[in-house]
């Protein structure tokens, strides 16, 4: 089944998109949209109720001239499911909802009843204060009331927040300085064992010159501060002190065929220089006081 499922198409290689032609429509076309009834509504023709939730086929288009604070508004066309006469209704942006507008009523809108509510109650408590000025009177101290408390909370509330940011800066110095002295304290502590191990290794190394092996691969000594140099017949080497702070002799510090080696040249007689051959006898070539030469 795989192989009916094309998700590639073939393309000539002589392919030029600008070459098809564009279809030219209405700047507001209508397009059809599946979608379901957003509220339950009475149709104006025949009196069919239809249920949130009913499924059209409608067409959708732009309401040309209307917006919310530059949303868009909608409108959908749907038909009754039984006199198949057109209904009508758009976005309702400022109360999330939508509106019906032509061909249905709405059976219940929830903003208008609040609205009406609202009204209701404003014009119950004016007709209750002109024909009762006791009663107006407490319901100013009644707003006052509720105005000062409104405005002790909302001062309590910016205290609260003016002390919690004084807080906050003052744990954030504290914890600064807190860090910078724990950085402080464990550079002294560092610096201190530092100063400790050096001590500790100079009480038990020592550097000491040494003499270059006869016949090594260069003769060279170490300068003062350890490292070889050139044109010298020694060395400083770094060694282990004893426990008595002597240091030890550094012929002891050389393996046995080094000193071997050292004692055998000591010890050596000097070489016999051979005697250089008369090569005037041998080419017999005599010499006269004269300087002449005879062959």
């Amino acid at each position: 089944m795989s192989e009916r499922k094309v998700l590639n198409k073939y393309f000539p290689p002589d392919f030029d998109p600008s070459l098809i032609p564009r279809r030219k429509g209405p700047k507001n076309s209508q397009q059809v949209v599946r979608l379901m009834a957003p509220f339950s509504m009475r149709c104006n023709t025949c009196g069919e109720y239809i249920y949130k939730g009913k499924k059209f086929n409608a067409r959708k288009e732009t309401v040309d001239g209307e917006d919310y604070y530059g949303i868009k508004i909608f409108r959908f066309y749907i038909k009754c499911t039984l006199c198949s006469a057109e209904i009508t209704f758009k976005t309702d942006p400022k109360n999330t909802d939508y509106t019906a507008e032509h061909g249905a009523s709405r059976n219940f809108e929830p903003w208008r009843e609040e609205r009406v509510v609202e009204e209701g109650d404003r014009l119950a408590r004016l007709e209750e204060e002109e024909n009762n000025p006791m009663k107006a009177l407490e319901n100013r101290t009644v707003d006052a009331k509720r105005e000062m408390d409104i405005l002790d909370a909302l001062q309590d509330i910016r205290a609260k927040n003016a002390r919690n940011e004084r807080t906050g800066q003052a744990v954030d110095l504290m914890a600064r300085i807190h860090v910078e002295e724990i950085e402080t304290e464990e550079d002294r502590r560092q610096k201190e064992e530092e100063e400790e191990d050096d001590k500790m290794v100079r009480e038990v190394f020592s550097k000491v010159s040494m003499p270059v092996i006869p016949g090594g691969q260069s003769s060279c000594t170490s300068s003062s501060d350890g490292s070889p140099t050139e044109g010298s017949t020694s060395r400083v080497v770094t060694v282990k002190r004893k426990a008595n702070d002597d240091e030890p002799d550094i012929h002891s510090l050389l393996p046995e065929s080094t000193r071997a080696l050292i004692n055998s040249k000591a010890t050596a007689a000097p070489p016999v220089k051979k005697p250089r051959p008369d090569l005037k006898a041998k080419l017999g070539i005599k010499v006269t006081k004269k300087g002449k030469v005879a062959v």
